[in-house]
């Protein structure tokens, strides 16, 4: 039986493209991951891998990088596979690992792939390094200033409002109003 795999990075992305050429390549079931393919923990694909794919089988992927993004992880999978006696289809890299030019491709791409993602974290690297070097900050704008911390301090010390009135005063989370009371030490006064 051939199954395939679909995998896409984020969830707001669709993976019906992937599921198309799945099903156009005979695919009898379909397994559908949400999550990078860089973490090793995918439980969709470990329940496939454990117990789905039965001797005889296929697994089929779109292309390589829905599978693994690191080559040992490539490697490794196709091993196992290979001595669970599964066969590999990757359709868009046109690799079928029962042959070994089939083989031989698999760990061409497989390298090829781990060498572009190392290439892409050298490069924001890079980035982030150089704006860091300008004086750039990275990450989300900060919800509150220290004045407001500061204004917010003395509202809570008050008593007449609520720590809910207060965030809501600074447009933010109750939850937030305390991270950034706790995360900033009180100004003496003079």
């Amino acid at each position: 039986m051939k199954i395939g795999y679909a995998r896409v990075s984020t969830l707001d992305q669709n993976p019906d493209l992937q599921l198309q050429k799945l099903k156009e390549a005979g695919c009898e079931r379909l397994v559908v991951e949400k999550g990078s393919g860089a973490k090793v923990a995918r439980p969709e694909l470990q329940r496939l891998l454990t117990d789905m794919l039965r001797e005889g089988d296929t697994l089929v992927v779109w292309k390589l990088d829905r599978l693994a993004r690191s080559l040992k992880q490539l490697i490794d999978t196709a091993e196992d596979l290979k001595a669970r006696g599964i066969g590999l289809i990757s359709l868009t890299d046109a690799i079928d690992t029962s042959s070994p030019g089939g083989m031989l491709l698999f760990h061409m791409l497989g390298a090829i792939a781990e060498f572009e993602r190392a290439l892409i974290r050298e490069r924001t690297g890079a980035g982030l390094a150089e704006a860091k070097r300008r004086g750039k900050r990275g990450g989300r704008p900060r919800s509150l200033t220290p004045k407001d911390v500061t204004a917010a301090r003395a509202l809570l010390a008050d008593g007449t409002l609520t720590s809910k009135e207060v965030a809501a005063r600074f447009g933010v989370s109750k939850a937030t109003l305390y991270r950034y009371l706790e995360a900033t030490p009180p100004t003496p006064e003079l």
